[in-house]
């Protein structure tokens, strides 16, 4: 734990792999522990800094259109927003009538920012109407085993872009069951790449349908494409 150089709060900074906390939390569909909610599946976790705002209308909005695509990953969603469950609750009525969409998966109330700065998601200058530092627009990938897979962190002023969101929720899986990475740009369909931490004896036999190895300068044979394996 240490203290924000600006915001003067104490925070925690999480390092991929760490074990994601468990915690207890009021929110839109009744009490949430989180470890059962999650219950070894992927989930991620998203906040915002407040409700009845603009961009984190769209974002929310987002977020339930794109619902089924993360079901079919088996990905359980939660929100996270500074204010009650009340104020939630209005605030959904808004998002699916401007967004055409309806919000079903939770949002979490967090009015004293104890999950918010227990995360990590306090921004370290931006204050809200009441001088409290303002939430960022944080997201939390937590994998079957409850350790951090991925994190991404935008300014309140930015919203953020989930067809990525879903991208990296495959290359992130793929990686998990099968030992590849996604090169930049991937998209699903495209070819990925075997770990280094694979052998060629052990591709030829994890890779039926085969690897190439691309020629480079030094002749360090690191680059080895193969065509995206769970097709």
């Amino acid at each position: 734990e240490y203290m924000g150089e600006h915001s003067g709060l104490p925070t925690n900074a999480m390092l991929l792999g760490d074990t994601f906390p468990d915690f207890l939390a009021e929110t839109t569909h009744g009490p949430l522990q989180w470890y059962n909610y999650i219950d070894g599946k992927w989930a991620i976790l998203f906040s915002h800094p407040a409700d009845y705002t603009p961009v984190c209308t769209t974002e929310l909005g987002s977020v339930a259109k794109y619902q089924d695509e993360f079901v079919k990953r088996g990905v359980v969603l939660a929100a996270l927003s500074c204010d009650d469950v009340e104020s939630h609750l209005g605030w959904i009525k808004d998002i699916e009538h401007t967004q055409s969409t309806k919000v079903e998966y939770p949002i979490i109330a967090d009015p004293t920012r104890q999950l918010a700065v227990q995360l990590g998601m306090v921004h370290s200058t931006l204050k809200d109407a009441k001088g409290i530092p303002m939430t960022c627009r944080s997201v939390f990938v937590i994998g079957p085993d409850k350790t951090l897979k991925a994190t991404i962190m935008y300014p309140p002023s930015t919203g953020r872009n989930f067809d990525e969101l879903i991208r990296l929720i495959d290359g992130l899986q793929l990686t998990a069951n099968y030992m590849v990475a996604t090169p930049s740009g991937w998209q699903r369909g495209g070819d990925c790449m075997v770990l280094p931490t694979v052998s060629n004896e052990d591709a030829e036999k994890r890779f039926p349908k085969g690897f190439r190895v691309i020629e480079t300068p030094s002749n360090k044979a690191y680059l080895r494409i193969t065509p995206q394996p769970d097709l």
